[in-house]
């Protein structure tokens, strides 16, 4: 089938575009390459799919409304995979018009599109930064995420609720992902693993936040394309269990929407994901202990039990063997053996 994917220069998009590419699938990859992070690694990304017979480029930005609209009337894509966005918890303290151009505008301008063109599917990226001050563990898409902690997470729960309004009003299936902590070979330089990786390497300080004390459910990046996959053929209908006196956020009564987490279900200790990634670099570096950063939450830990009944979703890479990946990938895309 022809689909759309937005993001094919990103981390989790790029991923996902080899993969439906290998299944014999068109892809229209749409992404703009902007300078958030590195461009050089994202055009090395593209290099792995844009050769592919298969593969149709469209480098333009999310929240050019004509643009958009024309890319939709001229591929007209029967399922789109929308993992286009603005990311970043800490960004959107510096820069957050770019959260609303991209994640608010550009989703409106997704939308508009599998409107008119009357899309089978929407899969579209959310985000564990949704469940904000929830305490409860572990998180629960049929809780309530109405108390975000960053603009970043405010966009992305804004999408979930634009989403359910299509989906009602116009008939579109649209399921949204909440991504938990995802990392891997081909990753972003602006998370995490990368950063940790980069000061080990280079014999400087790296910081750690809220003090070492932090929980993360690090998702490794092919089960995350495994069950994004999985979830294209299986557009939600309404469901008829929904009641409007106890609503759940996770489904609808009255459209074909529906919400899951993707993550491990399994949250390690910050500390010992950098003693893996220091044991599989060969070498340590100091640690600048320092307080929780605005906007960041000292836990995550998802709930995927829907996931793993709806679309046999298997998180069954353990972070000792993402790790080890990632550092292979890592010390042979950077030239240092």
């Amino acid at each position: 089938m022809t689909i759309l994917v937005t993001g094919t220069a990103g981390f989790i998009g790029n991923h996902v575009a080899l993969k439906l590419l290998e299944d014999g699938h068109e892809i229209i990859g749409l992404d703009n390459v902007n300078d958030y992070y590195d461009v050089s690694l994202k055009e090395a990304r593209l290099k792995r799919i844009k050769h592919h017979k298969n593969f149709t480029e469209a480098r333009i930005n999310l929240e050019d409304k004509e643009a958009v609209s024309k890319i939709f009337e001229e591929y007209r894509p029967e399922k789109v995979i929308n993992l286009a966005a603005q990311a970043g918890v800490r960004y959107s303290l510096i820069n957050p018009h770019a959260y609303i151009d991209s994640n608010i505008t550009g989703f409106l301008n997704i939308l508009e599109g599998c409107r008119a063109t009357k899309v089978k599917h929407l899969v579209y990226a959310s985000s564990s930064s949704v469940f904000g001050a929830n305490t409860k563990m572990p998180f629960s898409v049929h809780e309530s995420a109405n108390h975000p902690m960053s603009l970043y997470a405010a966009t992305k729960k804004s999408n979930e609720m634009m989403a359910h309004c299509y989906s009602n009003l116009f008939d579109i299936p649209t399921t949204g992902l909440r991504f938990f902590t995802v990392y891997g070979p081909w990753g972003r330089p602006d998370m995490a693993l990368f950063l940790f990786a980069e000061a080990i390497l280079n014999n400087k300080p790296m910081n750690v936040f809220n003090h070492g004390k932090m929980k993360r459910d690090f998702t490794y990046i092919d089960d995350i394309v495994n069950g994004i996959t999985r979830l294209l053929d299986r557009p939600p209908k309404a469901d008829p269990s929904w009641s409007g006196d106890t609503p759940d956020p996770a489904i609808s009564g009255i459209a074909p929407y529906r919400v899951y987490n993707i993550g491990s279900n399994n949250p390690v200790e910050l500390m010992r994901y950098i003693e893996l990634l220091e044991k599989e670099m060969g070498r340590t570096t100091e640690k600048i202990m320092l307080p929780m950063q605005d906007g960041d939450v000292p836990a995550t830990w998802a709930d995927v039990d829907d996931l793993i009944e709806d679309a046999e979703y298997t998180p069954d890479t353990p972070v000792e063997v993402g790790i080890k990946r990632f550092v292979e990938w890592y010390m042979d895309f950077y030239g240092k053996k």
